[in-house]
């Protein structure tokens, strides 16, 4: 009994801590999964992509779909290889990263400013919140004709669709970031005489950024989906229309070659807003532990 008082009268021994920075400990890499290990994750991923490429080779090659239809993944691989020398081909490229990148960075600065005031006035949240509600569920592609009447077949259009497409993922994670700043950290800023802009650029702002990054991520695909739509029913320049030529032509090797163009130009945005995310968030807990 004597021993065992001694023993719970022993202080315990402090154990590791995840660091806020982000920075791997012991605790954290082991009681994460491996598959949800950078590293791994990335590794399946690329396992899983050429499972995918290995059946529909195999679906085509056996003829279980028509070749003419769905050719093999080889022959589209090798398509997209010889379009990769041409100029016409980085021209699309270029066209459709140019009005997804200026439908994206007026949506961001529109929508981070219009979230902030949303999510600052629970008056100003009460009285424009129906109108975000009724214009947020419609589609871009129902715009299409009002984008064609004002701009026709001009840049302006693809762009218009892309910040109508952007602007509403970025509002809402802005809103509710703001709207969820601590109450108390508000009142501990407002004693030590902090104005409304102090505020707003050392507590707010931060505060909302995961949000906001959050909705960065994934405004950032609805912005490509939406420009490469734009492109295949307006017929803007970029990668759309040249798979609506493509499909057009009976060139059904290029056509795939080109949407598998567009699912790389995806997963490398993502990555982008991954990597630039990790660091500007390194406090936050979503991203603690994951190198």
């Amino acid at each position: 009994m004597e021993g065992s008082d001694a023993l719970a009268r022993a202080p315990a021994q402090p154990g590791p801590v995840v660091s806020p920075s982000g920075g791997s400990n012991v605790r954290a890499r082991r009681g994460r999964p491996f598959a949800e290990r950078r590293g791994a994750a990335f590794a399946l991923g690329t396992l899983g992509v050429l499972l995918v490429f290995a059946l529909a080779e195999l679906v085509s090659r056996a003829n279980i779909v028509s070749p003419q239809d769905i050719p093999p993944a080889s022959r589209i691989v090798g398509e997209l290889v010889s379009q990769l020398g041409t100029s016409e081909f980085w021209s699309q490229v270029g066209a459709t990263l140019l009005g997804w990148a200026v439908g994206l960075g007026i949506a961001t600065a529109g929508g981070i400013a219009f979230g902030v005031l949303l999510g600052s006035s629970v008056y100003v949240r009460a009285a424009l919140r129906p109108t975000v509600e009724f214009l947020r569920p419609v589609p871009s592609v129902a715009l299409i004709p009002l984008a064609i009447l004002v701009w026709g077949q001009d840049l302006g259009s693809k762009v218009f669709l892309v910040v109508v497409g952007a602007l509403w993922p970025i509002v809402i994670q802005s809103m509710y970031g703001v709207s969820q700043v601590d109450d108390v950290a508000r009142d501990t800023a407002r004693s030590y005489g902090l104005g409304a802009s102090e505020r707003l650029r050392f507590l707010v702002l931060p505060s909302a950024l995961p949000f906001i990054a959050t909705g960065l991520r994934i405004a950032s695909a609805t912005a490509l989906i939406v420009g490469v739509t734009a492109e295949v029913v307006i017929g803007n320049k970029g990668l759309g229309n040249g798979i609506a030529l493509a499909q057009a032509g009976g060139n059904v090797e290029l056509m795939y070659a080109l949407i598998l163009t567009t699912g790389v130009l995806g997963i490398a945005i993502h990555m982008l807003f991954s990597a630039f995310e990790r660091p500007l968030l390194r406090w936050h807990t979503s991203q603690r532990g994951t190198e």
